[in-house]
Protein backbone atom coordinates (compact mmCIF):
# COMPACT_ATOMS: atom_id res chain seq x y z
CA UNK A 1 0.00 0.00 0.00
CA UNK A 2 1.66 3.14 -1.17
CA UNK A 3 1.47 6.79 -1.00
CA UNK A 4 2.88 8.43 -3.25
CA UNK A 5 4.79 11.83 -2.95
CA UNK A 6 3.69 15.34 -4.43
CA UNK A 7 4.52 16.25 -8.27
CA UNK A 8 4.48 13.10 -9.91
CA UNK A 9 2.71 10.82 -12.37
CA UNK A 10 1.75 7.92 -10.82
CA UNK A 11 2.48 5.40 -13.45
CA UNK A 12 5.73 6.89 -14.26
CA UNK A 13 6.84 6.57 -10.64
CA UNK A 14 5.86 3.10 -10.29
CA UNK A 15 7.86 2.55 -13.14
CA UNK A 16 10.96 4.78 -12.14
CA UNK A 17 10.45 3.19 -8.90
CA UNK A 18 10.71 -0.47 -9.76
CA UNK A 19 7.46 -1.20 -7.75
CA UNK A 20 5.68 -2.70 -11.28
CA UNK A 21 8.39 -4.96 -11.99
CA UNK A 22 8.29 -6.11 -8.56
CA UNK A 23 4.07 -6.45 -8.03
CA UNK A 24 4.92 -8.29 -11.53
CA UNK A 25 7.55 -10.65 -10.19
CA UNK A 26 6.13 -11.27 -6.52
CA UNK A 27 2.22 -11.48 -7.90
CA UNK A 28 1.48 -9.21 -5.14
CA UNK A 29 -0.91 -6.16 -5.80
CA UNK A 30 -0.14 -2.43 -5.13
CA UNK A 31 -3.37 -0.21 -3.77
CA UNK A 32 -1.79 3.14 -4.28
CA UNK A 33 -3.48 6.36 -2.30
CA UNK A 34 -2.67 9.82 -4.19
CA UNK A 35 -2.49 13.01 -3.71
CA UNK A 36 -5.18 15.59 -4.81
CA UNK A 37 -4.86 18.45 -7.21
CA UNK A 38 -3.48 21.13 -4.68
CA UNK A 39 -1.07 18.15 -3.58
CA UNK A 40 -1.15 16.36 -0.05
CA UNK A 41 -2.82 17.98 3.11
CA UNK A 42 -1.78 17.27 6.70
CA UNK A 43 -2.89 13.42 7.76
CA UNK A 44 -6.24 15.29 9.56
CA UNK A 45 -7.17 16.95 6.30
CA UNK A 46 -6.52 13.64 4.25
CA UNK A 47 -8.64 11.44 6.95
CA UNK A 48 -11.88 11.35 5.04
CA UNK A 49 -9.94 10.53 0.93
CA UNK A 50 -8.07 7.27 3.18
CA UNK A 51 -11.15 6.11 5.00
CA UNK A 52 -13.39 6.11 1.68
CA UNK A 53 -10.50 4.68 -0.56
CA UNK A 54 -10.07 1.63 2.49
CA UNK A 55 -13.61 1.12 1.74
CA UNK A 56 -13.22 0.49 -1.30
CA UNK A 57 -10.33 -1.46 -0.61
CA UNK A 58 -11.18 -3.43 2.19
CA UNK A 59 -15.21 -3.93 0.15
CA UNK A 60 -13.88 -5.73 -2.27
CA UNK A 61 -11.77 -8.88 -1.26
CA UNK A 62 -10.50 -9.65 -4.67
CA UNK A 63 -7.82 -6.95 -3.90
CA UNK A 64 -7.09 -8.89 -0.48
CA UNK A 65 -9.81 -11.35 1.58
CA UNK A 66 -7.60 -11.21 4.82
CA UNK A 67 -6.80 -7.02 5.16
CA UNK A 68 -3.19 -7.19 5.86
CA UNK A 69 -0.72 -4.24 4.20
CA UNK A 70 2.67 -3.48 4.02
CA UNK A 71 2.40 -0.02 4.12
CA UNK A 72 4.94 2.85 2.31
CA UNK A 73 4.68 6.44 2.86
CA UNK A 74 6.40 9.27 0.68
CA UNK A 75 6.99 12.77 2.26
CA UNK A 76 3.97 14.37 2.47
CA UNK A 77 2.16 11.33 1.71
CA UNK A 78 3.37 9.51 4.65
CA UNK A 79 1.18 10.72 7.47
CA UNK A 80 -2.27 10.20 5.92
CA UNK A 81 -0.69 6.36 5.61
CA UNK A 82 0.79 6.14 9.37
CA UNK A 83 -2.60 7.85 10.74
CA UNK A 84 -4.38 4.92 9.04
CA UNK A 85 -1.85 2.45 10.60
CA UNK A 86 -2.05 3.93 14.17
CA UNK A 87 -6.05 3.78 14.14
CA UNK A 88 -5.50 0.27 12.69
CA UNK A 89 -2.30 -1.11 13.82
CA UNK A 90 -3.73 -5.07 13.97
CA UNK A 91 -3.87 -4.62 9.80
CA UNK A 92 -0.10 -3.41 9.10
CA UNK A 93 2.40 -6.13 8.99
CA UNK A 94 5.62 -3.24 8.30
CA UNK A 95 5.69 0.22 7.66
CA UNK A 96 8.17 2.60 5.72
CA UNK A 97 7.92 6.41 5.78
CA UNK A 98 10.59 8.11 3.62
CA UNK A 99 11.00 12.12 4.28
CA UNK A 100 8.04 12.05 6.11
CA UNK A 101 6.98 14.96 8.95
CA UNK A 102 5.40 12.79 11.20
CA UNK A 103 2.32 12.67 13.23
CA UNK A 104 0.91 15.66 15.84
CA UNK A 105 1.98 13.96 19.19
CA UNK A 106 -1.67 15.05 20.38
CA UNK A 107 -3.18 12.83 17.79
CA UNK A 108 -0.85 9.68 18.53
CA UNK A 109 -1.76 10.48 22.37
CA UNK A 110 -5.05 9.82 21.53
CA UNK A 111 -4.98 7.20 19.55
CA UNK A 112 -2.61 5.30 20.95
CA UNK A 113 -4.70 5.35 24.68
CA UNK A 114 -7.62 3.37 22.84
CA UNK A 115 -7.68 -0.58 24.04
CA UNK A 116 -8.63 -2.96 22.26
CA UNK A 117 -11.81 -4.66 23.94
CA UNK A 118 -13.64 -8.82 23.92
CA UNK A 119 -15.97 -7.66 20.80
CA UNK A 120 -15.84 -10.45 17.95
CA UNK A 121 -17.47 -10.49 14.52
CA UNK A 122 -20.75 -11.26 14.16
CA UNK A 123 -21.15 -15.23 13.83
CA UNK A 124 -18.43 -15.56 16.59
CA UNK A 125 -18.71 -15.52 20.21
CA UNK A 126 -17.74 -12.05 22.44
CA UNK A 127 -14.71 -12.95 24.83
CA UNK A 128 -15.15 -11.87 28.62
CA UNK A 129 -11.97 -10.97 30.02
CA UNK A 130 -11.88 -11.85 33.96
CA UNK A 131 -11.30 -9.02 36.09
CA UNK A 132 -7.92 -7.19 36.39
CA UNK A 133 -6.94 -8.01 33.01
CA UNK A 134 -4.81 -5.67 30.86
CA UNK A 135 -6.50 -4.68 28.13
CA UNK A 136 -4.23 -4.04 24.81
CA UNK A 137 -3.75 -0.52 24.02
CA UNK A 138 -3.12 0.78 20.62
CA UNK A 139 0.35 1.96 21.36
CA UNK A 140 1.10 -1.43 22.14
CA UNK A 141 0.59 -3.48 19.12
CA UNK A 142 4.12 -4.08 17.57
CA UNK A 143 4.69 -2.77 13.77
CA UNK A 144 8.25 -3.26 12.31
CA UNK A 145 9.11 0.46 11.26
CA UNK A 146 11.53 1.96 8.91
CA UNK A 147 11.95 6.09 8.66
CA UNK A 148 14.28 7.33 5.91
CA UNK A 149 15.34 10.47 6.61
CA UNK A 150 12.48 11.84 8.67
CA UNK A 151 12.04 15.56 9.45
CA UNK A 152 12.64 16.97 12.61
CA UNK A 153 9.22 17.43 13.27
CA UNK A 154 8.64 13.11 13.19
CA UNK A 155 9.94 13.15 16.67
CA UNK A 156 6.83 12.27 18.18
CA UNK A 157 5.91 9.76 15.27
CA UNK A 158 9.13 7.81 16.19
CA UNK A 159 8.78 7.73 19.85
CA UNK A 160 5.41 6.59 19.32
CA UNK A 161 6.39 3.26 17.43
CA UNK A 162 9.70 3.14 19.22
CA UNK A 163 7.07 2.97 22.60
CA UNK A 164 4.79 0.54 20.85
CA UNK A 165 7.72 -2.30 19.68
CA UNK A 166 8.94 -2.21 23.23
CA UNK A 167 11.99 -1.31 21.59
CA UNK A 168 15.63 -1.20 23.57
CA UNK A 169 16.45 2.18 24.65
CA UNK A 170 20.24 1.16 23.18
CA UNK A 171 20.23 0.92 19.68
CA UNK A 172 22.62 -0.65 17.03
CA UNK A 173 24.06 0.70 13.93
CA UNK A 174 23.23 -0.62 10.29
CA UNK A 175 25.01 0.08 7.35
CA UNK A 176 21.85 0.12 5.76
CA UNK A 177 19.02 0.64 8.00
CA UNK A 178 20.98 2.90 10.11
CA UNK A 179 19.97 3.26 13.46
CA UNK A 180 17.98 0.44 14.83
CA UNK A 181 16.26 -0.12 17.74
CA UNK A 182 15.08 -4.01 18.69
CA UNK A 183 12.18 -5.37 20.48
CA UNK A 184 13.36 -5.83 24.19
CA UNK A 185 14.33 -9.49 24.62
CA UNK A 186 12.12 -10.06 27.45
CA UNK A 187 9.18 -8.33 25.84
CA UNK A 188 5.90 -9.16 26.86
CA UNK A 189 4.06 -7.76 23.79
CA UNK A 190 1.40 -10.49 22.93
CA UNK A 191 1.70 -10.04 19.08
CA UNK A 192 5.41 -11.66 19.56
CA UNK A 193 4.02 -14.91 21.92
CA UNK A 194 4.91 -17.23 19.13
CA UNK A 195 7.63 -15.69 17.39
CA UNK A 196 9.55 -13.71 20.03
CA UNK A 197 11.07 -10.11 19.84
CA UNK A 198 11.33 -10.12 16.18
CA UNK A 199 10.23 -6.36 15.43
CA UNK A 200 12.23 -3.34 15.14
CA UNK A 201 12.54 0.25 14.57
CA UNK A 202 14.89 2.28 12.30
CA UNK A 203 15.89 5.35 11.23
CA UNK A 204 18.27 6.22 8.20
CA UNK A 205 19.02 9.86 8.42
CA UNK A 206 20.54 10.44 5.16
CA UNK A 207 18.71 12.00 2.04
CA UNK A 208 17.06 8.85 0.07
CA UNK A 209 16.53 8.67 -4.04
CA UNK A 210 13.04 7.93 -4.25
CA UNK A 211 13.68 7.18 -7.79
CA UNK A 212 16.40 4.58 -7.28
CA UNK A 213 14.96 0.69 -7.75
CA UNK A 214 17.44 -0.19 -5.57
CA UNK A 215 15.88 1.96 -2.68
CA UNK A 216 12.73 0.18 -3.68
CA UNK A 217 14.13 -3.00 -3.13
CA UNK A 218 15.78 -2.37 0.40
CA UNK A 219 12.50 -1.34 1.89
CA UNK A 220 11.16 -4.57 0.32
CA UNK A 221 13.97 -6.44 1.64
CA UNK A 222 13.00 -4.41 5.35
CA UNK A 223 9.52 -5.61 5.13
CA UNK A 224 8.77 -8.38 3.60
CA UNK A 225 10.62 -11.05 6.17
CA UNK A 226 7.07 -10.02 8.10
CA UNK A 227 3.81 -11.54 7.86
CA UNK A 228 0.54 -11.07 10.02
CA UNK A 229 -2.87 -12.96 10.79
CA UNK A 230 -6.17 -11.99 12.51
CA UNK A 231 -6.85 -8.15 11.33
CA UNK A 232 -9.67 -8.05 14.04
CA UNK A 233 -9.23 -9.20 17.01
CA UNK A 234 -6.23 -7.92 19.07
CA UNK A 235 -5.23 -10.94 21.17
CA UNK A 236 -5.21 -13.50 18.34
CA UNK A 237 -3.13 -11.37 16.26
CA UNK A 238 0.79 -12.31 15.73
CA UNK A 239 3.75 -11.02 14.18
CA UNK A 240 5.64 -13.36 12.59
CA UNK A 241 8.79 -14.59 9.99
CA UNK A 242 7.39 -15.02 6.48
CA UNK A 243 8.30 -18.64 4.86
CA UNK A 244 11.06 -17.69 2.15
CA UNK A 245 9.60 -20.56 0.35
CA UNK A 246 13.05 -20.57 -1.96
CA UNK A 247 15.35 -20.70 0.67
CA UNK A 248 13.44 -23.58 2.48
CA UNK A 249 12.90 -25.52 -0.85
CA UNK A 250 8.93 -25.36 -0.50
CA UNK A 251 8.09 -26.84 -3.70
CA UNK A 252 4.90 -25.94 -5.67
CA UNK A 253 2.71 -28.51 -6.77
CA UNK A 254 -0.61 -29.49 -8.73
CA UNK A 255 -2.72 -32.78 -9.59
CA UNK A 256 -5.97 -32.99 -11.35
CA UNK A 257 -8.27 -34.16 -8.59
CA UNK A 258 -11.98 -35.07 -10.49
CA UNK A 259 -11.16 -32.97 -13.84
CA UNK A 260 -9.95 -29.99 -11.66
CA UNK A 261 -6.53 -28.66 -11.10
CA UNK A 262 -5.53 -28.11 -7.55
CA UNK A 263 -2.80 -27.07 -5.92
CA UNK A 264 -0.37 -28.36 -3.24
CA UNK A 265 2.78 -27.40 -1.31
CA UNK A 266 5.10 -30.04 -0.02
CA UNK A 267 7.54 -29.56 2.57
CA UNK A 268 10.65 -31.50 3.28
CA UNK A 269 12.94 -29.85 5.38
CA UNK A 270 16.64 -30.70 6.06
CA UNK A 271 16.33 -32.09 9.41
CA UNK A 272 13.57 -34.79 7.96
CA UNK A 273 16.87 -37.25 6.62
CA UNK A 274 18.83 -36.39 10.15
CA UNK A 275 16.25 -36.96 12.45
CA UNK A 276 14.18 -39.98 11.07
CA UNK A 277 16.81 -41.21 8.06
CA UNK A 278 14.39 -42.57 5.11
CA UNK A 279 11.35 -42.50 7.36
CA UNK A 280 9.95 -39.24 8.13
CA UNK A 281 6.19 -38.34 9.99
CA UNK A 282 4.03 -36.53 7.49
CA UNK A 283 1.56 -33.88 8.16
CA UNK A 284 -1.26 -33.10 5.66
CA UNK A 285 -2.49 -29.83 6.63
CA UNK A 286 -6.21 -28.41 5.22
CA UNK A 287 -6.29 -24.60 5.50
CA UNK A 288 -9.44 -22.89 6.32
CA UNK A 289 -12.49 -21.39 4.36
CA UNK A 290 -10.88 -18.63 1.94
CA UNK A 291 -7.39 -20.06 3.06
CA UNK A 292 -4.85 -20.97 -0.09
CA UNK A 293 -1.92 -23.00 1.05
CA UNK A 294 0.18 -20.31 0.68
CA UNK A 295 -1.73 -18.53 3.29
CA UNK A 296 -1.99 -21.07 5.36
CA UNK A 297 1.86 -21.69 5.23
CA UNK A 298 2.33 -18.70 6.81
CA UNK A 299 -0.33 -17.96 9.80
CA UNK A 300 -0.12 -21.44 11.30
CA UNK A 301 3.98 -21.30 11.08
CA UNK A 302 4.09 -25.38 10.44
CA UNK A 303 6.89 -24.44 8.51
CA UNK A 304 9.03 -23.35 11.47
CA UNK A 305 7.64 -26.79 13.92
CA UNK A 306 8.66 -29.06 10.64
CA UNK A 307 11.85 -27.32 10.51
CA UNK A 308 12.58 -28.58 14.71
CA UNK A 309 10.80 -32.06 14.73
CA UNK A 310 11.90 -33.12 11.13
CA UNK A 311 8.35 -33.74 9.80
CA UNK A 312 7.24 -33.83 6.20
CA UNK A 313 4.26 -30.62 5.46
CA UNK A 314 1.57 -31.39 2.67
CA UNK A 315 -0.27 -28.45 2.37
CA UNK A 316 -3.61 -28.78 0.34
CA UNK A 317 -4.92 -26.14 -1.90
CA UNK A 318 -8.43 -25.25 -1.51
CA UNK A 319 -11.07 -26.01 -4.63
CA UNK A 320 -12.50 -22.24 -5.82
CA UNK A 321 -16.10 -22.37 -5.55
CA UNK A 322 -18.09 -20.04 -3.94
CA UNK A 323 -16.85 -16.77 -5.63
CA UNK A 324 -14.52 -15.72 -8.41
CA UNK A 325 -12.11 -15.76 -5.24
CA UNK A 326 -13.22 -17.40 -2.17
CA UNK A 327 -11.93 -20.80 -1.83
CA UNK A 328 -13.42 -23.99 0.24
CA UNK A 329 -12.80 -27.45 0.67
CA UNK A 330 -14.12 -30.36 -2.19
CA UNK A 331 -13.74 -33.69 -3.13
CA UNK A 332 -11.00 -33.91 0.11
CA UNK A 333 -11.40 -37.38 0.40
CA UNK A 334 -9.94 -38.44 -3.33
CA UNK A 335 -8.12 -35.61 -2.78
CA UNK A 336 -6.05 -36.72 0.01
CA UNK A 337 -6.36 -40.20 -1.56
CA UNK A 338 -4.50 -38.99 -4.20
CA UNK A 339 -1.61 -36.69 -2.00
CA UNK A 340 -1.18 -40.20 -0.11
CA UNK A 341 0.28 -42.14 -3.27
CA UNK A 342 2.36 -39.46 -4.45
CA UNK A 343 3.61 -38.66 -0.71
CA UNK A 344 4.45 -42.34 -0.29
CA UNK A 345 5.76 -43.14 -3.56
CA UNK A 346 8.01 -39.95 -4.20
CA UNK A 347 9.15 -39.12 -0.68
CA UNK A 348 11.28 -41.20 1.98
CA UNK A 349 8.56 -40.89 4.49
CA UNK A 350 6.63 -43.56 7.13
CA UNK A 351 2.79 -44.18 6.03
CA UNK A 352 2.26 -45.48 9.64
CA UNK A 353 3.20 -41.72 10.59
CA UNK A 354 0.60 -40.21 8.32
CA UNK A 355 -1.13 -37.52 10.56
CA UNK A 356 -4.19 -34.75 9.51
CA UNK A 357 -4.70 -31.09 11.13
CA UNK A 358 -6.44 -28.76 9.78
CA UNK A 359 -8.23 -25.07 10.62
CA UNK A 360 -11.90 -24.20 10.62
CA UNK A 361 -13.57 -26.12 7.58
CA UNK A 362 -9.87 -27.61 7.12
CA UNK A 363 -10.43 -29.11 10.79
CA UNK A 364 -14.09 -30.07 9.38
CA UNK A 365 -12.00 -32.13 6.72
CA UNK A 366 -9.68 -33.60 9.03
CA UNK A 367 -12.58 -33.98 12.08
CA UNK A 368 -14.14 -35.90 9.24
CA UNK A 369 -11.56 -38.31 8.41
CA UNK A 370 -11.05 -39.12 12.26
CA UNK A 371 -15.19 -40.03 12.17
CA UNK A 372 -15.69 -41.79 8.75
CA UNK A 373 -11.75 -42.66 8.25
CA UNK A 374 -10.11 -43.09 10.76
CA UNK A 375 -7.54 -45.71 9.49
CA UNK A 376 -6.28 -42.95 6.86
CA UNK A 377 -3.86 -41.23 10.02
CA UNK A 378 -2.46 -42.02 13.11
CA UNK A 379 -3.66 -39.68 14.86
CA UNK A 380 -5.29 -36.18 14.46
CA UNK A 381 -5.76 -32.56 15.63
CA UNK A 382 -7.20 -29.65 14.46
CA UNK A 383 -8.80 -26.38 15.50
CA UNK A 384 -11.99 -24.34 15.44
CA UNK A 385 -14.73 -27.18 13.75
CA UNK A 386 -16.21 -29.83 15.19
CA UNK A 387 -18.54 -32.30 12.80
CA UNK A 388 -19.72 -35.06 14.36
CA UNK A 389 -22.14 -38.16 13.53
CA UNK A 390 -25.62 -37.56 13.84
CA UNK A 391 -27.88 -39.70 16.22
CA UNK A 392 -28.39 -42.02 12.99
CA UNK A 393 -24.79 -42.49 13.08
CA UNK A 394 -24.08 -40.68 9.67
CA UNK A 395 -21.58 -37.60 8.96
CA UNK A 396 -22.18 -35.65 6.13
CA UNK A 397 -19.20 -34.09 4.48
CA UNK A 398 -19.33 -31.94 1.84
CA UNK A 399 -22.83 -32.71 0.31
CA UNK A 400 -22.50 -36.73 0.90
CA UNK A 401 -23.73 -38.93 4.16
CA UNK A 402 -20.96 -41.43 5.36
CA UNK A 403 -21.50 -43.95 8.24
CA UNK A 404 -19.14 -43.24 11.03
CA UNK A 405 -16.72 -45.99 11.94
CA UNK A 406 -17.26 -46.54 15.36
CA UNK A 407 -13.62 -46.99 15.58
CA UNK A 408 -10.86 -44.99 17.72
CA UNK A 409 -8.28 -42.57 16.40
CA UNK A 410 -6.46 -39.94 19.17
CA UNK A 411 -8.14 -36.90 18.76
CA UNK A 412 -7.54 -33.18 19.81
CA UNK A 413 -9.36 -30.41 19.48
CA UNK A 414 -8.70 -26.89 19.84
CA UNK A 415 -10.91 -23.79 20.15
CA UNK A 416 -11.62 -20.11 21.38
CA UNK A 417 -13.77 -18.53 23.62
CA UNK A 418 -14.69 -16.05 20.82
CA UNK A 419 -15.02 -19.06 18.01
CA UNK A 420 -17.82 -19.90 15.79
CA UNK A 421 -20.98 -20.09 17.91
CA UNK A 422 -21.76 -23.61 17.63
CA UNK A 423 -18.82 -23.97 19.53
CA UNK A 424 -19.62 -21.76 22.39
CA UNK A 425 -18.78 -22.87 26.05
CA UNK A 426 -17.40 -26.08 27.11
CA UNK A 427 -18.22 -29.43 27.80
CA UNK A 428 -19.69 -29.01 31.19
CA UNK A 429 -22.16 -25.99 30.92
CA UNK A 430 -25.77 -26.62 29.85
CA UNK A 431 -25.50 -25.70 26.47
CA UNK A 432 -25.27 -28.79 24.17
CA UNK A 433 -23.60 -28.04 20.34
CA UNK A 434 -20.95 -29.32 18.29
CA UNK A 435 -18.30 -29.35 20.67
CA UNK A 436 -21.05 -31.68 22.93
CA UNK A 437 -21.48 -33.91 20.27
CA UNK A 438 -17.88 -34.48 18.96
CA UNK A 439 -17.20 -35.14 22.29
CA UNK A 440 -19.62 -37.49 23.24
CA UNK A 441 -18.56 -39.13 19.93
CA UNK A 442 -14.96 -39.97 20.33
CA UNK A 443 -15.52 -40.43 23.97
CA UNK A 444 -18.05 -43.66 23.38
CA UNK A 445 -15.89 -44.98 20.98
CA UNK A 446 -13.12 -45.33 23.26
CA UNK A 447 -15.32 -46.61 25.92
CA UNK A 448 -14.75 -43.28 27.72
CA UNK A 449 -17.30 -40.79 29.50
CA UNK A 450 -16.75 -36.95 30.23
CA UNK A 451 -16.36 -37.54 34.01
CA UNK A 452 -13.32 -39.82 33.10
CA UNK A 453 -10.92 -36.29 32.38
CA UNK A 454 -7.71 -35.81 33.88
CA UNK A 455 -8.37 -32.78 35.86
CA UNK A 456 -12.53 -31.36 35.82
CA UNK A 457 -11.09 -27.42 35.56
CA UNK A 458 -8.48 -27.68 32.81
CA UNK A 459 -5.10 -27.62 33.00
CA UNK A 460 -3.42 -23.98 32.43
CA UNK A 461 -1.06 -23.00 30.21
CA UNK A 462 0.74 -21.22 27.36
CA UNK A 463 1.03 -17.05 27.06
CA UNK A 464 -0.66 -15.13 30.30
CA UNK A 465 -2.45 -19.29 30.64
CA UNK A 466 -4.63 -18.60 28.14
CA UNK A 467 -5.30 -22.21 27.36
CA UNK A 468 -7.48 -24.19 29.19
CA UNK A 469 -6.64 -28.27 28.40
CA UNK A 470 -8.75 -31.19 29.39
CA UNK A 471 -7.22 -35.01 28.57
CA UNK A 472 -9.03 -38.58 28.56
CA UNK A 473 -6.88 -41.98 28.98
CA UNK A 474 -7.94 -45.21 28.43
CA UNK A 475 -8.03 -47.05 32.47
CA UNK A 476 -4.26 -48.07 33.26
CA UNK A 477 -2.69 -46.73 29.75
CA UNK A 478 -0.71 -43.16 29.46
CA UNK A 479 -1.69 -42.44 25.77
CA UNK A 480 -4.39 -39.19 25.98
CA UNK A 481 -6.68 -40.62 23.25
CA UNK A 482 -9.16 -37.43 23.64
CA UNK A 483 -8.03 -33.84 24.26
CA UNK A 484 -9.93 -30.70 24.07
CA UNK A 485 -8.39 -27.29 24.46
CA UNK A 486 -10.08 -24.13 24.88
CA UNK A 487 -8.03 -20.91 24.15
CA UNK A 488 -9.48 -18.16 26.33
CA UNK A 489 -8.28 -15.21 24.62
CA UNK A 490 -8.74 -15.59 20.85
CA UNK A 491 -11.54 -15.55 18.43
CA UNK A 492 -12.15 -18.17 15.44
CA UNK A 493 -8.98 -17.67 13.88
CA UNK A 494 -6.03 -20.01 14.85
CA UNK A 495 -2.98 -18.82 16.03
CA UNK A 496 0.72 -19.98 15.87
CA UNK A 497 0.78 -21.17 19.51
CA UNK A 498 -1.49 -23.59 18.94
CA UNK A 499 0.70 -25.46 16.09
CA UNK A 500 3.47 -27.12 18.19
CA UNK A 501 0.80 -28.10 20.51
CA UNK A 502 -0.97 -30.10 17.50
CA UNK A 503 2.12 -31.89 16.58
CA UNK A 504 2.89 -32.66 20.35
CA UNK A 505 -0.12 -34.34 20.31
CA UNK A 506 0.01 -36.28 17.62
CA UNK A 507 3.87 -37.32 17.20
CA UNK A 508 3.10 -40.13 19.92
CA UNK A 509 1.50 -42.32 17.58
CA UNK A 510 1.78 -44.71 14.32
CA UNK A 511 -0.69 -46.67 13.17
CA UNK A 512 -0.65 -50.30 10.95
CA UNK A 513 -3.69 -51.23 8.69
CA UNK A 514 -3.12 -55.02 7.71
CA UNK A 515 -4.73 -56.30 4.51
CA UNK A 516 -8.54 -56.86 5.95
CA UNK A 517 -8.74 -53.31 7.50
CA UNK A 518 -8.09 -53.67 11.04
CA UNK A 519 -5.95 -50.84 12.78
CA UNK A 520 -3.50 -51.46 15.07
CA UNK A 521 -1.88 -48.37 16.79
CA UNK A 522 1.02 -47.59 18.66
CA UNK A 523 2.02 -45.21 21.16
CA UNK A 524 5.54 -43.82 22.10
CA UNK A 525 6.22 -41.60 24.85
CA UNK A 526 9.63 -40.56 23.57
CA UNK A 527 8.01 -39.87 19.98
CA UNK A 528 9.87 -42.71 18.58
CA UNK A 529 13.06 -41.06 19.20
CA UNK A 530 13.94 -43.69 21.31
CA UNK A 531 14.44 -47.21 20.25
CA UNK A 532 11.77 -50.16 21.89
CA UNK A 533 9.32 -47.77 23.89
CA UNK A 534 6.67 -47.95 21.22
CA UNK A 535 3.04 -49.97 23.29
CA UNK A 536 0.02 -51.19 21.89
CA UNK A 537 -2.45 -48.67 21.96
CA UNK A 538 -5.94 -51.22 23.67
CA UNK A 539 -9.06 -51.31 22.30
Amino acid sequence: MLAVPDGVETGDFLRRTGWRDIADERGEGLFVLEPGESGWGAAAAERAYVDVAMAFYQANPYFSIFGLDYLVGYGAGAPALEARAAAFPLQVIGQVYLDSPGLPAAYLRDIGSQEFDGTTQDGYTDVVFPDGFDLIRHDEVVVPTWYLNPERSASSSLAYWLRANDADDSAAHDGLLGTVYHQRRNSRRWMTSFSGPISKVAVRERPTDYGNQRTTRELLAFLTPYSRYENFFAYGNQLVRRADHDRLGVEVQTMTVEGRLREFLVYVPESARRLWSRRAPVVFIWPGNTQTDKVFFDSAQWWQVAQREGCVLVVACEQYSSSAISVSHKDSDVFFRQLRELVTRKYDVDPTRFYCTGQSAGSGVTQFFAAAKPEYFAAVASTSFAPAPDKSGTITFEGIAYPAARRPIPTYLAYGYGDLAFLKGDLWDDIQNDLDAWAAYHLGVNGLALEDVDRREGRPSGWYNRFRTWTWRKPGFPAPVVKVTKNLYRSHNNIPEETPMLWEFMRHYRHEVDKTGHVTRYYSPSGFSRHGDERVIPT
